[in-house]
């Protein structure tokens, strides 16, 4: 420039340009770091690859038939399986309409496990108005020992108040009249008086009695299957260790967290220890049976809460995150406890209690557990829409949101079609007294049930166990927005390309991501 003898220098505005559009771009670029977080984030939001993210749409679809087909195959099992009951009717027409009516058990063994015995009560035509009937019942127990002597069970009369309620056109409603929770004896003898009824405007033509026991073939059936669980659910639990053995506990994604915590529960709703309710007279085989029913059932409410709100949110503090489903979770539990221990030993003491009747308090036990219920169901909706609302865009979270909805979906719809053919509208019902109503009505619910819940740990353990390829330094952010960043992978496990071309491609692009973080 000196040469030609003029010189030229830039503006000042031209400097102040370049230096506002630098301060622009870096704002952008630090605001950028809040919408869309960089791969190098802190590793307790890394998590381990699970096999989830290497299955194609044709090894899903086989996984979902797998689990339909042993949910199924159980159930045609069940439907095949013997009777859950075996009935003893006696009729008596003497001694009418009070009693007393003395009545000698059929022959039992442990494997009947308890007795019931009810009444239906004849009274006048079956045509004529309805109406209801309260009256007194009082039962006398004997046992015959094994020396054939008989021992007094109780010194004083059970005494209990019954309402006969017999309804136009129909038979009078069946009345539960004893429970033993546990069998001390081999034969029972039972005397029974009723008072009250000779005021009735219509006359007792009859009154039958019926014995109740579960079938031995479907206690003997329930112990097998129980086992055959139990040695599936420990072979599971191993496999499903084993495969995290050598990824740090901090970069478990919450679903494998929570299996590891799912799995040996359901190796306690197993019971390991079942067949002793049936071998030893004791209450406590039993009380443990209802502890660890009732812990894993609330527990696995609880892992549906966790799930669907820490999938999107990283930072789960205590308080903050848990305290709140702990809450709700923990309450049925605590409830459930109380009722079914408190419900053992009225039972055990005195076995004419029935708690549905007797207690007074057995509709608003009902309504408490419907309320809590409630509470529990809108917070898992909003969970669910929270959780859609905000992933479903996103490749990875949105698969991981499905796999969990639909395996949720089908355990929540069989459970409430078991429980709607069960119960009908009659859960709500006070009068709804017969006691084997709260248990399997037959084989097919007992393995519906059971192979189930079975089932869907089975595979909800294989889907969330690390892929074949994943390593120790190989790890998917446990980040929703960090799925962002990757959805050209999404087309990789969904597209046209091989399952070999797919592993390849997530393994070669997962050593990238260690390569740039080292």
């Amino acid at each position: 420039m000196d040469a030609y003898g003029f010189s030229y220098k830039a503006p000042q505005w031209t400097a102040k340009l370049k230096s506002s559009c630098k301060g622009a771009f870096d704002l952008y670029s630090a605001v950028q770091d809040f919408i869309v977080p960089k791969y190098y984030y802190d590793r307790s939001n890394r998590s381990v690859q699970m096999r989830l993210y290497t299955l194609s749409k044709r090894q899903f679809v086989l996984v979902f038939i797998c689990f339909f087909m042993a949910f199924g195959i159980s159930v045609l099992i069940g439907i095949a399986g013997p009777n859950i009951q075996i009935e003893d009717t006696r009729t008596k027409t003497e001694n009418l309409p009070n009693g007393p009516f003395e009545l000698t058990s059929p022959m039992l063994t442990k494997f009947n496990k308890s007795l019931w015995l009810t009444t239906v009560i004849e009274a006048g035509d079956k045509s004529a108005e309805n109406f209801q009937k309260p009256f007194n019942v009082s039962i006398m127990l004997r046992g015959v020992a094994q020396d054939s002597s008989q021992v007094i069970v109780n010194a004083v009369p059970y005494n209990r108040t019954r309402k006969l309620v017999c309804e136009k056109g129909k038979a009078c409603d069946e009345l539960l009249l004893l429970h033993l929770t546990t069998l001390h004896y081999s034969t029972y003898i039972i005397t029974v008086k009723f008072e009250g009824l000779e005021t009735l405007h219509a006359p007792v033509s009859a009154v039958n009695f019926y014995f109740r026991t579960y079938n031995p073939a479907f206690s003997n059936m329930v112990i097998w299957f129980r086992f055959v669980f139990l040695v599936t659910t420990f072979i599971v639990t191993c496999l499903f260790a084993h495969s995290l053995r050598k990824f740090s506990m901090r970069d478990w994604s919450i679903e494998q967290k929570w299996l590891s915590v799912l799995l040996p529960l359901l190796l306690l709703y197993n019971d390991p220890i079942y067949p002793l309710t049936l071998l030893v007279n004791s209450s406590i085989p039993m009380l443990i049976d209802n502890i660890t029913q009732a812990t894993f059932l609330c527990a696995l409410l609880l892992f549906w809460l966790c799930a669907y709100h820490g999938i999107r949110q990283s930072d789960r503090k205590w308080v903050k995150f848990y305290l709140a489903k702990l809450l709700i979770v923990g309450v049925l539990w605590v409830s459930t406890l109380v009722l079914s221990s408190w419900q053992l030993y009225c039972s055990l003491y005195d076995p004419t209690f029935n708690y549905k009747v007797d207690s007074g308090d057995f509709i608003g036990m009902v309504i408490f557990f419907l309320v809590v219920g409630g509470f529990y169901i809108l917070y898992l909706l909003f969970l669910v829409i929270r959780a859609f609302t905000e992933l479903r865009s996103l490749p990875y979270m949105n698969l991981r949101l499905k796999v969990m909805t639909i395996l949720m979906l089908a355990v929540v719809a069989a459970t409430t079609t078991i429980t709607v053919m069960r119960y009908g509208v009659n859960i709500l019902n006070e009068n709804f007294v017969t006691e084997l109503s709260t248990y399997y009505n037959n084989c097919a619910e007992f393995l519906a049930f059971y192979s189930l819940l079975n089932c869907y740990l089975y595979t909800m353990a294989f889907v969330y166990s690390p892929s074949k390829n994943a390593h120790k330094d190989t790890y998917f952010k446990d980040n929703p927005t960090f799925s962002m960043l990757n959805e050209s992978e999404d087309e990789l496990i969904y597209g046209s390309d091989s399952d070999d071309n797919v592993h390849t491609s997530l393994t070669g692009n997962n050593r990238h991501l260690s390569n740039e973080e080292e």
